[in-house]
């Protein structure tokens, strides 16, 4: 079920990957080739599950890592929920997939298709690190955000009206490699700040983890990973 715990230690954290998912296969065998080494080598008890949409409607990546933490408390009492973007490979080992005490973590703070710097100043996509009570404070991901873009916004926003800040991991360590199949390219421009189309400010407490519906068709567990189909 893509679970690991370190042999000869007691690990001092335990995370939980949530990579939200449709047809990628190519971004998830690369990301798994690199990821399992990467993390045992940080002596981190973890998971990595994949929450699959199933269906051929708008992608909906915040309501899937919704349902991720949903399904992954279940498992455990995590210390961290790492979110994680199928394309991206983290560069440096000490890049540590635990949570900040405090604040939610950006980890994804330089990645080389932005030329290692942020795209803008509230960039909150990528990677990122919440612990549980961090992310039922802020409501969790919105559940409305259908095809790409903008989400990750509304999660920066959410987090300052829940009193808190965003931390960053430094750039020198913060690096990402993102994965580029060209069949498989978004048409768009990645850097360019997607409008939001939400009012958070108004809705953040009204739509999220208190609102979020599902149905669970399949929860299996394959060797690198454990799998959540949802429609």
């Amino acid at each position: 079920g893509g679970h690991y715990r370190p042999p000869h230690c007691f690990a001092r954290y335990k995370s939980a990957i949530l990579v939200a998912y449709r047809n990628q296969e190519k971004y998830l065998r690369h990301l798994l080739y690199y990821i399992h080494p990467f993390l045992q080598r940080q002596q981190l008890t973890y998971t990595v599950y994949l929450i699959q949409q199933v269906g051929t409607g708008s992608f909906n990546r915040a309501k899937l890592l919704n349902v991720g933490v949903r399904e992954a408390m279940k498992d455990e009492e995590w210390d961290c929920l790492v979110l994680h973007d199928v394309d991206l490979v983290p560069e440096n080992d000490y890049n540590l997939y635990i949570c900040d005490e405090y604040y939610p973590k950006h980890m994804a703070s330089a990645m080389d298709k932005f030329q290692y710097t942020l795209p803008y100043k509230s960039f909150f996509g990528g990677v990122s690190a919440l612990t549980p009570e961090h992310y039922m404070k802020i409501n969790g991901f919105p559940n409305t955000y259908w095809g790409d873009g903008g989400e990750y916004d509304d999660i920066a926003t959410r987090i300052h009206l829940a009193g808190m800040k965003i931390v960053r991991t430094s750039p020198q360590l913060g690096r990402y490699r993102v994965m580029d199949y060209s069949e498989e390219t978004e048409i768009q421009e990645p850097w360019r700040r997607p409008p939001s189309r939400h009012n958070t400010r108004k809705t953040w407490k009204a739509d999220g983890m208190n609102t979020l519906q599902f149905r669970l068709l399949s929860r299996t567990k394959h060797p690198l990973y454990t799998k959540i189909t949802v429609d």
